[in-house]
């Protein structure tokens, strides 16, 4: 496994970080596809020996239990020093005022139970899930330079935003002195990839570390065009369905570049999807999601394996423009 440092901090992660959607109970939420305890822990566990030290999840995964599910096997595999752990907020867990969004009540309300789902004293990296736009950006901003400075949280993350937006929080912090986001967590893969147009320019800038949620575009760069569908989650994640329908036809000319470059290397999709990512230079480390234990071979496996100019000009030559999405 190879490491980096978070942005300009002096963290270290892992080149790959797991993420934790696939985990949780399948009757909390509206995830069916989503694995157990017991099916998850196999998982953790390889992911742990393959060096893998950054683990990504949310208060909303499967209604909270993907935190109660890693929280605890983490606990049991692994050093809690050796373990870099992010969770999100924003999301609404419960149908109440105030159970949700970013304001300085929900927020402290949100990490104590986040803390207690997943066993822990405190939180490596605590992002944002999405943009508030019903509470005012300081009280945000404030709130979560005090759970930093009370202990809970050791950096602070943000995911999907405009760009404008993201500046705008750069900009406040440095005006008042308060802890400053270290990371940004966008959607980004081969068939989307309008990050670069602005985001990841204000990144490279700052110093922002990037870490990219459905590198490989929820599976559909894992398998030849005409299977898209052809797993339970890409029949029922609705969120899925409303991130590629409508650049479908042009989507289907990357994967099928993919599908080609893989053949003459000999290896499997999932590893030229991933190896075009992290060959980036503005990528820290992609999030990848593993519900078999060959998922994570491939992820590792993808860091060694190098893309020519040539391969990399004909995974991206049929791209085109696509609105933006999964901010919301």
């Amino acid at each position: 496994m190879d490491y980096i440092r978070l942005g300009r901090t002096g963290l270290q992660v892992s080149r790959i970080c797991l993420g934790c959607m696939t985990y949780g109970e399948p009757n909390r939420g509206n995830h069916t596809w989503t694995l157990n305890e017991e099916k998850t822990r196999p998982l953790i566990q390889k992911a742990w020996d393959l060096g893998i030290n950054f683990y990504d999840t949310a208060n909303v995964y499967s209604a909270g239990s993907s935190e109660e599910i890693v929280g605890k096997i983490l606990r049991e595999i692994a050093p809690r020093d050796e373990l870099v752990i992010a969770t999100k907020v924003h999301g609404t867990w419960k149908k109440a005022p105030n159970a949700g969004g970013l304001s300085r009540k929900a927020i402290f309300a949100a990490i104590d139970d986040s803390l207690t789902r997943l066993g822990l004293d405190y939180v490596d990296l605590y992002q944002t899930h999405r943009w508030d736009y019903q509470t005012p950006i300081e009280e945000t901003l404030e709130a979560l330079h005090d759970l930093v400075k009370a202990g809970k949280v050791r950096y602070l993350g943000a995911s999907s935003m405009y760009a404008w937006q993201f500046c705008q929080s750069l900009y406040l912090v440095d005006l008042h002195g308060w802890s400053r986001f270290v990371s940004m967590q966008p959607h980004y893969n081969l068939i989307y990839r309008e990050e670069e147009r602005e985001m990841f320019g204000l990144c490279k800038s700052q110093g922002i570390g990037v870490l990219p949620w459905s590198p490989l575009a929820r599976g559909k760069l894992t398998r030849p065009a005409e299977d898209a569908d052809a797993t339970e989650r890409a029949r029922t994640d609705e969120f899925g369905k409303t991130l590629y329908a409508a650049t479908w036809d042009s989507d289907r000319k990357v994967i099928q570049s993919v599908t080609q470059i893989a053949k003459q290397k000999g290896v499997p999709q999932a590893q030229v999807a991933l190896a075009w990512i992290l060959q980036q230079p503005v990528v820290t480390s992609p999030i990848i999601g593993a519900s078999k234990p060959h998922h994570l071979d491939d992820a590792v496996a993808a860091l060694a394996l190098k893309l020519t100019p040539a391969e990399i000009a004909a995974l991206e030559e049929p791209y085109i423009p696509h609105p933006t999405l999964g901010f919301s």
